[in-house]
């Protein structure tokens, strides 16, 4: 089978000849720059400065050579920025800045520094749905950010493998957390619904553009599209149920039906870390295909529960291997026994594709992702 073939075929829940693979077809089963040094060196490949694709993560694009070594099955791609926006890095004696495309700032330590985390919120002062309204977001749509995604995915399906499309952005809530600020927004959803909803109004509206405009140039050739927003935490949800279902809920079912009328094959899938258990139900009543990243060290996501539970309505896209515990710090042995009892869980009948739980990250060793990979070839096999 092609790794095309291979991820259709388990998203229809039907099992392939193995568990597909995927690593880095999406920011949230990619790798950081850090460990993807490492990976290379450890596969016995060239040496070379990886290519950043995600700014804040610093995660690192998934090179051809890489792909060919661990047999992927499945590529992705993310829209450009526009072109009024460049990258310009400022520091201090601490610390890098940058400022995205919406105007959100965000630093890194330059010590011990992983990743770039939030500093500055440009709708922090907003107080009425004017001020929304008067923001200036970037433009979803702009030619310039769908330059050279066709002929991407055209040779991803040349290559036989899947190809997936990110979407514009973060969801709703990350959206809000990040243009007001986290205890903002918290505080908005609650004591000010109109502004909360407003931003999230505006994010949807941009995003349901985004998605007409891409599918309308390459949906014939995207297989999978890609969408998340974070709703949970160690122990539960971030919002309370009711807030969920007020806010995010509707707005979710009507991106996702959205999408569908413009590319009725596409099957969505979407990230949300922690523990979601509780509206699993709801998404997939709002058209949710494939969830990811099945966060199994959160309460209530035991993959044997989520599979029995939800297995014949979703394809899980991860929960492969713990990154929290197992994948950073246990031993290879630790790891290969966490994979082969994921797959135990998970595989049965298709609707399974093995990814590390959210992103390998900068203290994980190449000693570690080999068990993984070496773990996933023994065990992932249906006949």
């Amino acid at each position: 089978m092609t790794g095309r073939e291979r991820i259709l075929t388990t998203i229809k829940h039907q099992e392939p000849d193995r568990v597909p693979f995927d690593l880095g077809s999406t920011p949230v089963t990619g790798i950081h720059h850090i460990t993807y040094r490492k990976l290379r060196k450890a596969l016995g490949l060239p040496q070379k400065e990886p290519t950043i694709w995600h700014m804040m993560q610093q995660l690192a694009w998934v090179d051809d050579d890489v792909h060919e070594a661990l047999r992927t099955d499945a590529k992705g791609a993310r829209p450009k920025a526009p072109s009024s926006w460049r990258l310009e890095l400022t520091e201090d004696a601490n610390y890098v800045y940058y400022t995205d495309e919406w105007g959100i700032v965000r630093r890194r330590q330059k010590e011990g520094g992983y990743y770039f985390d939030l500093y500055s919120s440009p709708l922090a002062n907003a107080e009425t749905v004017a001020d929304v309204e008067r923001f200036p977001f970037p433009d979803p749509v702009e030619d310039a950010r769908f330059d050279g995604l066709r002929d991407f995915a055209e040779k991803v399906r040349n290559e036989g493998r899947a190809f997936v499309l990110g979407g514009i952005s973060a969801g709703m809530l990350e959206m809000g957390l990040w243009l007001r600020g986290f205890e903002n927004f918290f505080c908005d959803l609650h004591e000010n619904r109109v502004l909360a909803e407003a931003i999230c109004d505006k994010i949807l509206e941009l995003k349901m553009r985004y998605w007409e405009k891409a599918l309308s140039l390459l949906g014939d050739l995207v297989d999978v599209v890609q969408e998340g927003d974070d709703y949970g935490g160690q122990q539960g949800l971030l919002i309370s149920p009711r807030i969920w279902c007020e806010v995010f809920k509707p707005r979710l079912r009507q991106l996702f039906s959205h999408i569908r009328r413009c590319a009725s094959h596409v099957f969505i899938f979407f990230h949300s870390c922690g523990s979601i258990y509780e509206i699993i139900p709801d998404l997939i009543e709002v058209g949710v295909d494939i969830l990811n990243p099945v966060q199994v060290a959160a309460a209530n996501m035991d993959t044997k529960r989520l599979k029995r539970e939800f297995g014949d309505c979703l394809t899980f896209w991860g929960g492969g291997v713990d990154t929290q515990k197992v994948l950073p710090r246990g031993t290879p042995e630790q790891v290969r026994e966490e994979v082969k009892r994921r797959i135990e869980d998970l595989a049965p009948g298709g609707g399974f594709v093995f990814a590390t739980v959210h992103n390998i990250q900068a203290d994980v060793s190449p000693e570690n992702i080999s068990a993984m990979w070496e773990a996933v070839q023994e065990f992932g096999r249906y006949r």
